[in-house]
């Protein structure tokens, strides 16, 4: 979906020091410096995966989870691009179990940033039985995530460039952007710029 290098120079294929049994089929190899690394063609393979599914709900059953710092900007990025919900910053308990919260939501899919940081969103889709489509890194469980697109979901260009590859494979895949054609946007305006509001 993109050349290799500007996968690998955004560093979307960098895990951490640490791995679960889960991520054990989406490693490519260990760094001497104890790092893991992602396999970025099953990355790009999970992406067009993930788009196919996401098109095929109406945008507002779709809501993007991001608590992380990082994550919080491409992800309201992809929302304006996709015109889904943004759950961005704390998620307050009872956003989709509890109908009677002034802010209820209920989609028909979520797509979460990190599975530590979006751990009460994913309880909550659990009992609501909403599918939970996840970035995770090596250090990430899978309990709870139907759907694992794995990739570095802690470094600013690779969280910017994983959710421009996925609004515009979404956008493809909805027959709103030809499929030779790329989005407006940039990568660079899905990068979190953190001396905005976030």
């Amino acid at each position: 979906m993109l050349p290799r290098d500007v996968l690998l120079s955004a560093g979307i294929h960098i895990g951490t020091r640490m791995k679960t049994k889960d991520i054990d089929q989406f490693i490519y190899r260990v760094r001497p410096d104890g790092l893991f690394v992602l396999d970025v063609k099953k990355t790009d393979e999970r992406i067009r995966i993930a788009a196919k599914f996401l098109s095929r709900f109406d945008s507002q059953k779709v809501a993007v989870v991001a608590a992380r710092l990082y994550a919080r900007y491409p992800a309201r990025k992809f929302c304006e691009v996709t015109k889904t919900i943004p759950i961005i910053g704390r998620f307050v308990p009872g956003l989709l179990s509890n109908p009677l919260y002034p802010n209820h939501v209920e989609p028909g899919v979520l797509i979460i940033s990190d599975p530590k940081a979006d751990a009460q969103a994913i309880r909550e889709a659990a009992v609501m039985g909403i599918p939970v489509i996840a970035l995770c890194s090596t250090d990430n469980d899978f309990s709870g995530v139907d759907f694992v697109i794995p990739t570095n979901n802690k470094g600013r260009r690779a969280l910017a460039v994983i959710y421009w590859m996925l609004a515009r494979q979404v956008l493809r895949e909805k027959g709103e952007l030809a499929p030779d054609k790329d989005m407006e946007l940039s990568i660079d305006d899905f990068e979190a710029k953190i001396s905005r509001e976030d």
